[in-house]
């Protein structure tokens, strides 16, 4: 139960609840639905965010045995066993953030407004204090293993 916990929560407040307050802080009216180029640029965006973030989700709960939810040192769900460094954190050391980020970016282009951006930044900057909680939480569980892969692998991009 606290796993599926965890994943309802990581979608509550990453695929609905942030871009629902971007739409709010936008004064956009409910639906919005902005000219087809505009659109067309934002679904090009959302959806490989969200599948790089769930590619993410899955490829850490097969391989790693666990979750990667700990809200700021509080365990929301199952930490992993194992240190994820192949699929898409070869490419990345938070794959599911950056699957975040691009898909909030699609929200962005959708909405066409700049009040959502504070939003965005404001989330990216919470986060970025998430992961570094995160990161000594597995220097702590992986050790010189955590740090080699820190060495070669950025922490977004």
């Amino acid at each position: 139960m606290r796993n599926a916990f965890g994943y309802i929560l990581g979608f509550l407040v990453f695929v609905a609840g942030i871009p629902a307050l971007m739409w709010w802080v936008s004064g956009r009216p409910f639906p919005w639905v902005p000219a087809q180029p505009w659109l067309f640029f934002a679904f090009v965006s959302m959806i490989p965010g969200l599948a790089l973030s769930i590619w993410s989700i899955v490829y850490m709960k097969r391989v790693g045995e666990g979750n990667p939810f700990d809200a700021y040192n509080h365990e929301v769900a199952p930490r992993t066993k194992h240190l994820m460094t192949a699929g898409p954190y070869r490419f990345t050391r938070n794959p599911m953030l950056v699957g975040v980020y691009i898909y909030d970016i699609g929200v962005l282009i959708w909405l066409q407004s700049w009040w959502p951006i504070a939003v965005f930044a404001v989330e990216v900057l919470l986060l970025t204090l998430q992961v570094r909680s995160e990161e000594k939480r597995l220097e702590a569980d992986f050790g010189e293993e955590y740090m080699t892969y820190k060495k070669n692998v950025r922490r977004y991009f």
